[in-house]
């Protein structure tokens, strides 16, 4: 299933080039937002499905991909801040939000701070309340330092964890990005930003969009255990478990979680 309206295109923001996919005519705004290390690739299995209800916009992360990389600190405040430019640029004063891993904690301190610009939110297995590493997220940091097949295509299975194999296209995918200039240091800025944020708790408190919370019952980067703290604190909010998924549901089980999500988002 291929996009039929995906645009590629790109936007200035304090300087920076930044990189994005627009898809669908609907009125309606959808912002997808990848993690660590990603790009606007990882989520082109939902894409074509989401398109049929809304305007899809999927930005490449200031810092990743192929948006322009600046030598700054990559903290949680830097991209909630960057994410209210990126949208007042596009002139998008209301979107329902959709954020994984990395980008769900990006998306929830952003709902946090402007509660009026995020119609619904969904967090597909975001970051934030793990302090500590897992195997799985150590594999993938030292592919990310050390790109080169073998070890991309260990961090992705370790993170997918259902045996199956993963397409050469992620694989070489990520390995080119991680070599592109600055991209190791914007990675390891961004997770030292992680390790030295503020508790979330405080700020998902904060939330009152209507929330879905989605996560892999086997994922092995971000465990589901962590799914109870975003559940208890936000206050309008769902969890929906994705049986027998690693890392990215969307990814393993696109048709399952994009029906879940408009369920969700046209409820």
């Amino acid at each position: 299933m291929k996009c039929t309206m995906l645009k590629e295109k790109f936007i200035n923001i304090d300087g920076s080039k930044i990189r994005y996919l627009e898809s669908g005519s609907s009125k309606k705004t959808l912002l997808l937002i990848h993690g660590l290390g990603a790009s606007c690739e990882r989520w082109e299995k939902v894409l074509p499905i989401f398109e049929k209800d809304f305007q899809v916009i999927v930005p490449d992360l200031i810092g990743f991909g192929y948006s322009d990389k600046p030598t700054v600190d990559y903290t949680i405040d830097f991209f909630s801040n960057f994410l209210e430019k990126f949208l007042k640029s596009l002139g998008i004063k209301k979107t329902s939000i959709i954020g994984s891993s990395l980008g769900g904690q990006i998306a929830a301190e952003f709902t946090s701070a402007n509660p009026n610009s995020v119609e619904k939110l969904i967090l597909v297995s975001p970051s934030g309340i793990m302090k500590q590493s897992t195997f799985a997220l150590d594999a993938y940091i030292m592919a990310a330092l050390y790109p080169n097949e073998q070890s991309a295509k260990n961090a992705f299975e370790t993170m997918d964890g259902s045996g199956k194999e993963i397409p050469s296209a992620t694989i070489t995918g990520f390995v080119s990005r991680m070599k592109l200039h600055n991209a190791k240091f914007a990675f390891m800025s961004t997770l030292l930003g992680l390790k030295n944020s503020e508790s979330i708790i405080t700020k998902l408190k904060n939330i009152s969009s209507p929330t879905l919370i989605v996560w892999g019952t086997e994922d092995p980067v971000i465990p589901i255990k962590f799914a109870n703290d975003f559940v208890i604190h936000i206050g309008n909010s769902e969890l929906y478990e994705m049986s027998d998924c690693g890392h990215t549901p969307y990814v393993q089980k696109p048709e399952l979680f994009a029906s879940q999500v408009l369920k969700f988002l046209n409820n």
